[in-house]
């Protein structure tokens, strides 16, 4: 072969050059915006090339919870969950939205999957522990005794070509509060990607779901909260995936001595009588919501064998009130989770 002329080169080089400018990635900058719904603040962090790109879509975001809260909230008489709820017992099936839909298929696969330790339809009995928090003082026998007998996973059908729903039992009442907000984080995301919005993270009141990493990173730092030490705190590397916390740090009854979790154990209708934490990493946060709520009911060892076969990494904690030397707190993790620690306590920078 000839060699390659002056010429030829410079114009080689000049295509090369053009090539790479073309393709050269947009500057993207950080921006955040929070907003309260479901009961509590939600943060939107997104990396978008403009403000007016980022302050669209988090807009939408934003919209999209709110019009999720007024569909699937148990406390809002009027929502689409509550009108369900009031239809139990009256033989027959009613049609409901895709996202009613899709959030409670999930719920009976959870529920059926923990055996009833994650069950939507425990409504009746939460709503008497939520009472009786209120007011200070344990729940009365015989009404619990009512509402347990309104509740039961297997007692909800569906039908999927008509996406039809019938509450089998009387008095049934559906409460969402163990998986609504994770789907909301889901949901809120898939809005950010219809904005071409790929590196975003979604925050509800402590529980997160994320997808890219931020520019430059391996992925998104989310600090959660261990059991018996609210002052520190584990930091989590994530990309693509959802966690979420929940425990009774914040919420409980205590009568003569007995700690009542504000967690309820549908298959009694008892409150949990130990503190527990359960932290979920999966897909997405419908999943990590209800999974962590179920492994708390669970405990350790059940726990983490249903998110193992979710394929979802898990922590759980347990506080062992009975030692000697005072309460202690016992952890157990899913070798995955704990590969997903960047580094343990300390406060972390925003992401």
């Amino acid at each position: 072969m000839p060699p390659m002329g002056n010429a030829l080169k410079l114009a080689l080089l000049g295509l090369g050059l053009a090539g790479s400018l073309g393709c050269a990635a947009p500057r993207l900058e950080r921006h955040e915006y929070e907003d309260a719904a479901m009961g509590t603040q939600f943060r939107i962090v997104l990396y978008a090339e403009s403000r007016e790109v980022a302050d669209a879509a988090a807009q939408a975001a934003f919209a999209r919870v709110h019009e999720l809260d007024a569909r699937l909230s148990d406390y809002r008489e009027e929502s689409e969950l509550s009108r369900l709820s009031a239809a139990s017992g009256d033989g027959e099936l009613h049609a409901v939205s895709e996202d009613l839909w899709r959030v409670l298929s999930l719920a009976l696969e959870v529920a059926e999957e923990s055996e009833g330790a994650f069950d939507v339809t425990a409504g009746p009995v939460i709503g008497l522990w939520r009472r009786a928090r209120r007011q200070g003082e344990l729940p009365d026998e015989a009404r619990l005794a009512k509402a347990l007998e309104a509740t039961g996973w297997r007692h909800v059908r569906l039908d999927p070509w008509a996406r039809s729903v019938e509450l089998r039992r009387p008095g049934m009442k559906l409460d969402f509060g163990g998986i609504a907000k994770g789907y909301a984080l889901d949901a809120a995301l898939d809005v950010l990607a219809e904005h071409a919005i790929e590196r975003a993270l979604v925050d509800g009141g402590g529980d997160v779901a994320v997808r890219r990493a931020p520019p430059g990173e391996r992925g998104w730092r989310v600090e959660i909260r261990p059991l018996g030490d609210e002052t520190a705190s584990v930091a989590l590397v994530l990309e693509n995936a959802a966690v979420a916390t929940s425990g009774d740090a914040f919420q409980a009854l205590v009568v003569d001595g007995v700690h009542h979790s504000h967690i309820v154990d549908p298959r009694t209708g008892r409150a949990l009588s130990t503190r527990a934490s359960a932290s979920v990493v999966a897909r997405d946060g419908a999943l990590s919501d209800a999974l962590a709520t179920a492994a708390c009911v669970l405990g350790p060892e059940r726990g983490l064998a249903l998110c193992e076969r979710r394929g979802a990494e898990v922590r759980v904690m347990l506080e062992n009130s009975g030692a000697s030397e005072g309460p202690r707190v016992e952890s157990r993790e899913t070798p995955g989770f704990r590969a997903l620690i960047l580094h343990a306590s300390g406060p972390l920078p925003p992401p």
